[in-house]
């Protein structure tokens, strides 16, 4: 059978939620299913305030909003990232300002922050890249100094740990994606994570389109009405309700994806040792929630063709980002032209392997033995 590079997965009462929920005649947003993962995310994060959302994007967007993001305002990110987290902000009319990459945890490079900040910046946006943290503590130091927001793009590290503080709470706002291809996931979802409480009001405005339907809700107004810019970012109760089953097990989905990436780790590391590839480094700093694995090759033609070989074998690894500076849309909105060379080479060299939570020891020996082979027959 083939080996796909992800395979969405029951692990608890997924399906017997989706019917409570139905039966109890609410699978429109903001129902029991949501508060309880509101009040499980918190209370498991030491969050101030979670809100789900319909996507990570959705939860971007929100905090674009929050941060009154204004045409001509810049926004530092990495360019080694999803679309997502530059789309947020330049919805607004932010000019993306792309930043490269560490070569060893394909986080943006803290130590270049400061010289891309100028007095349009408003914004910082560290992604942690497979679920290890950025160095967030001369980010937040950094943003301290020049009056700087700090927005994690935390999609990748949910329940990932960055010197004892969970991933997405430690900047003024985080989010994350339950996406199929998360550890934790509802088909598509993501969340909203509060930890400036001046922001927390006007969340819940944005997210319920720009009203205060949920003071009403709670009987703090008699009437609700349209205060604020906003959008309808609420995910439905039955993705609430499959995400909720699946948040129950936070603890036995780490342990699994901690086995599975422990297995690469020791297969690889011989090819590693021999210099044919890089696995990934995780500084001590960082607790990693074993998002993906992956490879780092010497060069573009031979992680392509270890792609091809895999695929022709039935075992699905695929590259990453594209980077961001070099697309049409980066070149038109950055509004310049620049070499990131860390970003642009990791880009041609990475190759992400087969990870998710079904994925079987027999079928990792044999990822393993499939790469080992390509490269004695390349030698």
């Amino acid at each position: 059978m083939p080996i796909p590079f992800n395979k969405p997965f029951i692990v608890g009462k997924e399906l017997y939620y989706i019917a409570q929920a139905v039966l109890e005649g609410h699978i429109a947003g903001d129902g029991s299913f949501t508060r309880k993962c509101h009040a499980l995310l918190e209370k498991k994060f030491n969050a101030s305030k979670v809100l789900l959302t319909h996507s990570c994007t959705a939860a971007l967007e929100i905090a674009a909003l929050l941060c009154d993001i204004q045409p001509g305002d810049e926004v530092i990110l990495p360019s080694f990232t999803f679309v997502s987290t530059a789309n947020a902000f330049c919805l607004r009319g932010a000019k993306p300002v792309f930043v490269d990459i560490r070569p060893d945890t394909l986080n943006i490079n803290e130590k270049l922050i400061e010289e891309a900040i100028t007095d349009r910046t408003k914004v910082i946006v560290p992604v942690h890249y497979a679920g290890v943290g950025c160095e967030m503590e001369t980010i937040m130091e950094i943003a301290g100094r020049h009056g700087l927001f700090v927005v994690e793009d935390a999609a990748q590290g949910v329940s990932s740990q960055y010197k004892g503080k969970y991933l997405g709470t430690i900047g003024d706002l985080g989010t994350y994606s339950f996406h199929e291809t998360k550890n934790f996931i509802s088909g598509e979802g993501g969340a909203l994570v509060i930890n400036n409480e001046r922001f927390i009001e006007r969340a819940e405005i944005i997210r319920e389109k720009g009203t205060d339907r949920s003071k009403f809700f709670r009987g703090e107004v008699d009437k609700y009405t349209w205060v604020d810019l906003g959008s309808s970012y609420l995910p439905s109760e039955i993705v609430a309700a499959f995400l909720y089953a699946q948040l129950e097990h936070i603890d036995t989905i780490n342990q699994r994806r901690q086995e599975i990436f422990n297995y690469y780790q020791q297969g690889l590391q011989p090819l590693a040792g021999q210099g044919l590839l890089q696995i990934p480094h995780i500084p001590p700093a960082c607790n990693c929630n074993n998002h993906l694995f992956y490879i780092l090759l010497p060069d573009e033609q031979t992680r392509d063709g270890l792609m091809a070989h895999l695929k022709n074998k039935g075992i699905y690894a695929v590259f990453h980002y594209l980077p961001l500076h070099l697309s049409k849309m980066g070149k038109i909105l950055a509004n310049e032209s620049k070499r990131l060379p860390i970003t642009e080479s990791i880009s041609k060299r990475l190759l992400r392997l087969p990870c998710y939570y079904e994925l079987t020891a027999a079928e990792q020996e044999c990822v393993v033995k499939e790469i080992e082979y390509y490269f004695s027959y390349n030698e």
